[in-house]
């Protein structure tokens, strides 16, 4: 059965490819009345959009459609369909990759599976990040949901190629991070970043990062024993976005260095209720969320599309050359990266919040509407702070 789409109450499929005509995502599972508008998403979807400094020159408005689904404002239960146009394609400069796929892309396995002659080799077609879009649409709706609970999502820059964070980022930091022009949690931080990126790009080359993510205010006991736990469902969003390539949460890969006691969260009493001292677990524990906030990070590879000549072959011909790919693409594809994230892992939330009961599966009531209208506006008065801060 084909893999387009993902979630069992909250679900989203997705379609369009990077040069067609447009880009969409139908989510099904919303209830009704949740206050949703086209400026709701685009909010969301400037985090994302190319044509900005230092991401891909592609120029796209990201205009959303909403086209069913909505009625007064308002949700009214059914699926929501929403597209976008793609307006700035050049489907000229692909031509040379016709027949010679690229390396560190799905070109060749994509010809393999589904048959050269119905391979959309223009931009990537399916395989193609642009696909993305869809997945921030969906995870604006999801992010609404979540606020009735006052849960918030926060990702910034973690590392780039070999400079990274050091230390604790607190998610003020982190959702600071939203306006700086390549995710990073300080301005030091944001000018080592600019300085590789530019070499990087004069180089013909690209870059590889880390991002983390900060869930907060997570209830206990989101997640089901024994395949769906909150931990794999989280893995399978985030490895499904393009050039991911690992993920881990808590202490990750650096708990297998640890002795049980250095790792081990001790359970303390705080105000009245047991809490855990480091949070090493990251939120997370047997599977389920534990209360504390939520940390997640994920490893993107550097962009595959670069000028510099690499090796290939013809498909058509079967003779070995090289190619050196043109087009408008990201030096470092975490960077906008980071808005798909939080859309992947607000849908994975939104999905167990209606499994588990905390939404209701049928109709918001006006109590939690206006609930949810509020804490939107002051999610937006973060964002809004936020950029005051980037602009000192």
């Amino acid at each position: 059965m084909p893999g387009n789409s993902i979630g069992k109450v909250f679900r989203v499929t997705t379609f369009g490819e990077s040069h067609g005509p447009l880009v969409g995502v139908v989510i099904d599972g919303v209830p009704a009345g949740l206050p949703l508008s086209e400026e709701d998403i685009a909010f969301e979807l400037s985090f994302r959009r190319p044509g900005r400094y230092l991401v891909s020159g592609r120029r796209e408005r990201d205009q959303p459609k909403i086209v069913s689904g909505l009625f007064n404002g308002k949700t009214t239960g059914a699926p929501i369909a929403v597209i976008v146009n793609n307006e700035d394609v050049i489907s000229s400069l692909y031509e040379e990759t016709k027949y010679t796929p690229r390396p560190g892309h799905a070109d060749l396995p994509y010809i393999q599976k589904y048959g050269f002659e119905n391979w959309d080799y223009r931009g990537g077609g399916r395989a193609s990040a642009r696909e993305t879009v869809s997945r921030v649409i969906a995870g604006t709706v999801a992010k609404k949901l979540l606020l009735l609970r006052r849960i918030l999502i926060a990702g910034y820059l973690k590392s780039m190629g070999n400079i990274k964070v050091e230390g604790k980022v607190d998610f003020d930091s982190a959702i600071c991070a939203k306006y700086s022009p390549v995710r990073a949690p300080s301005k030091d931080i944001e000018n080592s970043y600019t300085s590789l990126l530019k070499s990087v790009f004069d180089e013909g080359d690209s870059v590889g990062g880390t991002a983390e993510f900060i869930v907060r205010n997570t209830p206990t006991g989101l997640g089901e024993p024994v395949f769906d736990k909150i931990k794999a469902d989280l893995a399978k969003s985030l490895l499904s976005i393009p050039a991911v390539t690992g993920f881990e949460y808590g202490l990750g890969f650096e708990g297998a260095k640890m002795k049980g006691s250095e790792a081990n969260d001790q359970i303390v009493m705080e105000n009245g209720r047991p809490r855990y001292s480091k949070n090493s677990a990251g939120g997370i524990l047997g599977g389920l969320t534990n209360g504390e906030d939520v940390i997640i990070r994920i490893a993107f590879k550097p962009t595959s599309s670069i000028r510099k000549p690499q090796n290939t072959v013809n498909v058509k011909t079967g003779e070995s050359t090289t190619i050196s790919v043109k087009g408008r693409h990201d030096p470092c594809v975490a960077i906008r990266g980071i808005a798909v994230g939080e859309a992947m892992i607000a849908l994975t939330f939104a999905d167990h919040m209606l499994r588990a009961g905390y939404v209701s599966l049928v109709k918001l009531e006006k109590d939690e509407v206006e609930e949810i209208e509020r804490n939107w506006g002051e999610y937006k008065s973060l964002c809004q702070q936020a950029l005051s801060a980037g602009s000192q």
